[in-house]
């Protein structure tokens, strides 16, 4: 068995202190040491093979640089994409990052909270299921860190970071309006969680600007409890009743489902219903009519949920008032809405 590399043996071979290579390395004091002694101590370090004791770390500083992700759907694209560029931001701080999903489920939500918790995580990014305040609380109250992204409590002072859900969606319905589309549908989930409802607000609210009546039968209410061949039937079912000219997806799951039927039940996009979804996914480029589709700051909501989060770590016991973010997202032009 080879030699465990420890710091007195990168001291030795950079000709320094163990003092300055555990500072260089730990990332102590950095703007006192010279650039070029660092640069050389941490090329001997990876040379040699040198790996820190990370229980020894975490003994010394009380925590165990790892972040608990929890997302709602596994499944969904978002949380694919997402997942990756937290991980990778996350990796800048030399955090490691947990994911599991609680599948929009509350009991879910709390069991995987409880396991995060146990494993001692240093804080949680967390894509929150519906009627999950309390637990958010019950972090809170065990000083653990926490930011939300992709969705919010708005009575709530927890720190998140979101887009602007209700203008996508009026700036998406607004542009089938201008269009000359005169039944424009919107597939949705029914649910309390406040991301989901400013979509819904966005969309009648572009209908009731453009001097037109809204209709509940142009509304597509589905549940997030439905299993997949429930909501496969619902939007099936809703297609085929044929009460709109075009279709906003307000979801990429949505969205992708309601390809999916098109294609089932033979209608062509956009000659015969024109459409428009949230989220870039492979459905994007891949139907045979490029999608138009709102494009969220993936890479900002990433990062920023990172770095927030480090930061609340770092001064977990320093009151500060909420964060809270609202970006702005990008309406994407193509061929799918005429």
């Amino acid at each position: 068995m080879s030699k465990k590399i420890r710091i007195k043996d990168v001291a030795a071979a950079a000709g320094v202190s163990s003092a300055l290579v555990s500072y260089v390395l730990n990332a102590r004091h950095v703007d006192r040491i010279n650039k070029d002694t660092a640069k050389k101590i941490t090329e001997i370090a990876k040379d040699l093979g040198y790996y820190p004791n990370q229980i020894a770390k975490s003994l010394k500083t009380r925590k165990t640089y790892t972040i608990g992700l929890m997302l709602g759907d596994i499944v969904n694209p978002f949380s694919h994409q997402i997942a990756r560029i937290i991980e990778d931001e996350a990796k800048c701080y030399d955090y490691a990052v947990i994911a599991g999903s609680c599948d929009e489920d509350h009991e879910r939500s709390k069991k995987l909270m409880e396991t995060f918790v146990n494993r001692q995580v240093d804080g949680f990014i967390i894509v929150a299921a519906s009627d999950t305040e309390n637990q958010l609380a019950y972090l809170e109250e065990l000083d653990i860190p926490f930011v939300l992204i992709d969705r919010y409590f708005p009575e709530k002072n927890f720190d998140y970071i979101v887009i602007d859900n209700y203008q996508a969606a009026y700036t998406a319905v607004s542009h089938l309006i201008e269009k000359g589309y005169q039944k424009i549908a919107l597939v949705n989930y029914e649910t309390s969680l406040a991301h989901l409802k400013d979509r819904t607000l966005g969309y009648t609210q572009a209908i009731a600007d453009s001097g037109r009546m809204h209709d509940e039968a142009s509304i597509c209410s589905l549940s997030m409890q439905d299993n997949p061949q429930e909501t496969k039937n619902k939007i099936a079912q809703f297609i085929k009743n044929k009460n709109y000219d075009a279709i906003f997806a307000a979801t990429n799951t949505l969205g992708i489902e309601t390809l999916k039927q098109f294609n089932q039940l033979h209608i062509r996009v956009p000659d015969d219903a024109a459409f428009v979804c949230f989220d870039e996914t492979d459905a994007v480029d891949l139907f045979y009519a490029k999608l138009t589709h709102i494009r969220q700051p993936m890479q900002a909501i990433g990062n920023l949920a990172v770095q927030r989060l480090i930061h609340k770590i770092n001064h977990v016991y320093e009151p500060e008032p909420p964060y809270q973010v609202v970006l702005k997202s990008e309406f994407v032009i193509n061929e799918s809405s005429g």
